[in-house]
């Protein structure tokens, strides 16, 4: 923690508040809190924050409602908290734009490594890196080892894709999808394994037996980053 990362927490359970608030401050956080909708609107207006950890019930209104304008006004990381077991809030939460989403009671340890996760995107990444694979999101460049790789326009943005989502299978429509998709492009079954051989020629030291961009059959491929 560099001690810059301020999360402003708004929860009206006083012991939850204060509990929070002194664990999160002995990692490195700067701590600001709120117990009230309207309270934590007034703060998020003065100052800009790294994240916020928002809960779904306050006393004077709902963190669905105080989530909706926050993000009409300013695009910071929120973690929403909620004490109802409901898929229901779960995705009214995403629909609004929130970026996390926990179940009370939660794992201390697991809130601490989402919240640090969210309050590293606060800060635009411009250079992703992955074992000796890097991209230069300025530019648009790939690099191995330090030594440019040309990519065409899509395997730039596929490979992009993979490396913004390390670790999770992305099926063949999902791919599709996001890179074809979105512009429009007329396609054909083959043209995802196809550019997936194009760039594991340029990118793997055996594209026969690769170690960053891997199939898992019958579900889509992987991105692993050692």
């Amino acid at each position: 923690m560099t001690g810059s990362e301020t999360i402003l927490i708004i929860e009206d359970d006083v012991d939850l508040l204060d509990g929070l608030s002194f664990s999160l401050a002995a990692e490195g956080y700067q701590v600001q809190a709120a117990a009230t909708a309207r309270e934590g609107l007034k703060l998020f207006r003065i100052q800009k924050y790294s994240c916020i950890l928002l809960d779904c019930g306050l006393p004077d209104g709902n963190g669905f409602d105080l989530c909706a304008q926050m993000k009409k006004e300013r695009d910071t990381p929120i973690l929403m908290l909620t004490a109802r077991d409901t898929e229901m809030d779960e995705i009214k939460a995403l629909e609004i734009g929130v970026d996390d989403f926990m179940r009370k009671p939660f794992s201390l340890a697991v809130l601490k490594a989402r919240l640090k996760k969210l309050a590293r995107t606060g800060v635009p990444q411009m250079r992703l890196t992955s074992g000796d694979i890097a991209i230069d999101k300025n530019q648009c460049r790939v690099y191995k080892q330090g030594h440019e790789i040309k990519c065409s326009k899509i395997e730039y943005q596929l490979l992009l894709y993979f490396m913004e989502n390390p670790g999770i299978v992305l099926s063949k429509e999902q791919i599709l999808r996001t890179v074809w998709d979105s512009q429009s492009n007329y396609v054909d079954e083959n043209t995802v394994p196809v550019n997936i051989r194009r760039l594991r020629a340029k990118l793997e030291d055996d594209s026969k037996n690769p170690r960053h961009l891997i199939n898992v059959y019958g579900l889509g491929y992987i991105w692993k980053e050692s």
